[in-house]
């Protein structure tokens, strides 16, 4: 088929490099002519691991496409929606772009065509893009909801090999069309109608950050009682009924869906239907009162921190992603920096889009962890990129003022801290905490 993807973040390009990949000619379209420049000439304008050399193969096989006009939508049998959804102030999505591209392309339509949505919307949108589109063309259409499932940092293999595809649609012809697009992929397909569809989107990762502020909790309680929440998480995991993924406590969930679009958007939909929805209000408040959680446990280890220098292991809000969107950093160095603390910094990814965000000139950047822990009297692991997890710890002891290790992701074990001399606060873990000599 002849497909045209709106919008160039993680989940449209990956959608649209997926289906390339499976034989579609795609055209890719986006407002900012930078980043459709660099896409044309085959750079990856997002950090996301294995993606790059796909963009290249299906560009070079002549598959691929990218361009800022919408006229290349005349050309589609199927148009995908991949448009940032932002919240607004009091919880809402702001639909205002959305809105702007689907008016913008409707006007291009030519035959039948597939609309399929894969922005993350509140419940009720595919029925105002349906109302959109009516309103700027007479050309037939059907509107199907695919929401995506796909996580920052495992894009490709997520987009090429999804656990089950849900498709929304008020006409089943359309819906069974869309199925067979995705069989290549996967045989779990959930055919439904529109909203049933947009609330298994949010309902999917409100119980994620359910399970998530759930640990989070528990590791505070273990600290109290002195138990080990790392154990505790791997037993609960050992339970069919429970599972393992989504049990590792630490400082909480970040990311663009989980706070903003999932979480506190279920928030808000509950709230305009009037159910209080008690529990997510918890999750929400648990994973904002983790993240304070580093401060006070900096605060324990070194007393007053004004004029200290401590170090912070990661700036995206999870590893493999150059994302910083509700990044637990921003937050925990917004604090220390309000503090009088002066920071150093390091990321593999993250430090262009961190720097958007928050610049201090008590903020300083460097190229790697062990740089960064140079004469510092703390270090706080906050993302658990892999180059963070392998560093050599006596290394670490020797170049630090004071080593003292806050692991905000619970990374390191026992058995890597002994004979290090290093002063080791993790999350939920009382039995560790202390000098490992």
């Amino acid at each position: 088929m002849e497909m045209a993807v709106i919008g160039t973040g993680h989940v449209g390009l990956a959608t649209g490099i997926c289906f390339a990949q499976l034989g579609h000619r795609v055209v890719c379209i986006d407002r900012d002519d930078e980043k459709i420049n660099e896409l044309s000439a085959g750079r990856l304008t997002i950090y996301e691991e294995g993606l790059a050399d796909l963009l290249l193969q299906q560009t070079a096989e002549q598959r691929l496409f990218f361009t800022t006009s919408m006229t290349a939508v005349a050309a589609a049998d199927v148009v995908i929606l991949a448009v940032g959804t932002a919240q607004l102030p009091h919880g809402e999505s702001d639909l205002k772009d959305l809105e702007a591209a689907v008016r913008s392309f409707a006007i291009y339509l030519s035959g039948h065509t597939y609309v399929m949505t894969k922005s993350t919307v509140p419940i009720g949108t595919n029925e105002r893009i349906n109302k959109w589109i009516a309103e700027t063309t007479t050309e037939s259409f059907d509107v199907v909801s695919v929401p995506a499932f796909m996580r920052e940092g495992s894009a490709a293999s997520d987009t090429m090999r999804p656990e089950r595809i849900v498709i929304g649609a008020s006409n089943p012809n359309a819906a069974e069309v869309i199925a067979g697009l995705h069989r290549p992929l996967t045989e779990q397909v959930v055919q439904t109608d529109w909203r049933t569809a947009e609330m298994i989107k949010h309902a999917c990762n409100a119980f994620l950050a359910t399970r998530i502020s759930f640990m989070n909790e528990m590791a505070n309680l273990c600290d109290g009682v002195g138990a080990d929440i790392v154990t505790v998480a791997h037993a609960m995991g050992l339970d069919r009924r429970i599972g393992s993924p989504y049990l590792r406590a630490g400082i909480g969930y970040g990311g663009a869906c989980f706070p903003n679009k999932d979480a506190n958007g279920l928030l808000q939909i509950a709230g305009n239907v009037g159910h209080g929805f008690k529990l997510l209000k918890a999750v929400i408040e648990v994973n904002k009162s983790q993240r304070e959680h580093i401060r006070g446990l900096l605060t324990e280890e070194l007393g007053e921190l004004a004029g200290r220098r401590i170090a912070l292991w990661g700036a995206s809000f999870k590893p493999h992603t150059d994302d910083v969107r509700c990044s637990p950093s921003l937050d925990i160095a917004g604090d220390l920096l309000n503090e009088g603390a002066f920071l150093h910094l390091t990321d593999p990814a993250g430090e262009l889009n961190f720097r958007k965000h928050l610049e201090h000139p008590a903020l300083s950047w460097f190229s790697d962890p062990l740089a960064a822990a140079q004469g510092t009297e703390a270090v706080c692991l906050i993302t658990e990129w892999p180059q963070f997890a392998s560093v050599d710890l006596q290394e670490l002891a020797r170049c630090m003022k004071r080593p003292v290790l806050i692991d905000g992701r619970n990374v390191f074990q026992s058995s890597q801290l002994a004979g290090t001399g290093i002063h080791y606060v993790g999350i939920g873990r009382p039995n560790m905490r202390g000098v490992h000599s």
